[in-house]
């Protein structure tokens, strides 16, 4: 079996975004449907040419295949990209146009929020198509901004992760956080009432600086985070933080952390734990988001997506222990345990 950590799958659907009036400009890449419709946010960034959208498109929907199938979700993996128009534009044209090119999909991909995108975009995309979710709560039901169920789930796993490779309390260990947007800030506040010290940095010098003076913590550059004296590093920005050099520099003996598709190259993977750093597998820590979604898209309730979120610490912790006991890198047991969910559906649909 091949991980993906080894080779990068290729899209089984890619469709091209183009609509020059509204400025949509982009691609759904759907990776897998073995599990069910291909699931994933929308990301809207300053990309600087097609074909860099396009490769983050295949990366991202890859990882949600892994992710939705870990956390047991009846979904595939699927991600929209979209560039950001360079100069003015309307957004509520723009997400109209995008929430057309995924209602012509008829189902195959659900949407949903992430890095640049809202619920209010999310609500212009439901005026074209309802395989969209990430929209306003209602009463009891699942629904609303996902980025704090993201957040709840890397507290548990980070908390999980510390007691089992550390053998600490966050109370007692320095957190370096890289990356304060919804997310990385929802995580600093957990990490802030649990006692833990923290050291934060983002590309936003003020949104840091706020932050920071809110909950006392020492603040950085971006190009420092991850060389800091800390416990545990925790990247909460875009992917491909850790490479061959960050690891080479890093002082934290653990990372766990929100953002998608950390290993920048499938080796980091082992370096860091030829150095003794322990590796909790990104989207087995951020599945919280995705949770929240599903529940909303099936008509479920708050309560399965809080019990839901629950079981991804204790999944983290049985992935780390098996991961030591065979002297492994815990992103190597997390992909063939994705790996045998997706392709015991294949045999069963076959």
């Amino acid at each position: 079996m091949v991980s993906r950590l080894a080779r990068q799958n290729p899209p089984m659907q890619s469709v091209r975004l183009l609509d020059p009036e509204s400025g949509l400009d982009g691609v759904i890449a759907i990776h897998s449907t073995e599990l069910g419709p291909g699931a994933g946010g929308c990301r809207f960034w300053d990309y600087p040419d097609l074909e860099a959208a396009f490769d983050d498109a295949c990366r991202l929907a890859e990882g949600m295949s892994y992710k939705n199938a870990l956390a047991g979700l009846p979904f595939g993996g699927a991600k929209a990209v979209l560039r950001r128009p360079s100069g003015t534009f309307d957004r509520a044209a723009l997400f109209r146009a995008f929430g057309r090119a995924v209602a012509e999909l008829d189902g195959l991909y659900v949407t949903a929020e992430d890095v640049g995108t809202s619920v209010a975009d999310m609500r212009e995309v439901s005026t074209m198509t309802r395989h969209v979710a990430g929209l306003e709560i209602m009463g009891d039901q699942a629904g609303g901004d996902p980025s704090p169920w993201t957040a709840l789930g890397v507290f548990e796993s980070m908390r999980t992760a510390a007691r089992l490779t550390l053998g600490a309390e966050l109370s007692d260990l320095t957190v370096a956080v890289q990356g304060t947007g919804n997310v990385g800030a929802s995580l600093c506040r957990q990490l802030a009432d649990a006692g833990a010290r923290l050291i934060i940095a983002d590309i936003d010098p003020r949104r840091r600086n706020a932050l920071g003076a809110v909950l006392n913590a020492t603040v950085v550059d971006v190009e420092e985070i991850m060389a800091v004296e800390a416990d545990v590093f925790a990247p909460c920005a875009l992917g491909g933080a850790l490479t061959a050099q960050s690891v080479a520099g890093m002082k934290a003996r653990l990372v766990c952390g929100a953002a998608n598709n950390q290993l920048a190259r499938p080796e980091v993977a082992d370096l860091m734990l030829e150095r003794g750093i322990a590796y909790a597998p990104d989207y087995v820590v951020n599945a919280g988001g995705i949770i929240s979604v599903s529940a909303e898209y099936l008509g479920e309730d708050r309560a399965s997506v809080a019990a839901r979120v629950d079981q991804i610490g204790p999944r983290v912790g049985e992935i780390l222990d098996l991961a030591r006991r065979e002297g492994r890198s815990a992103a190597w047991v997390a992909d063939e345990i994705a790996e045998r969910t997706i392709a015991a559906a294949n045999r069963q649909a076959a």
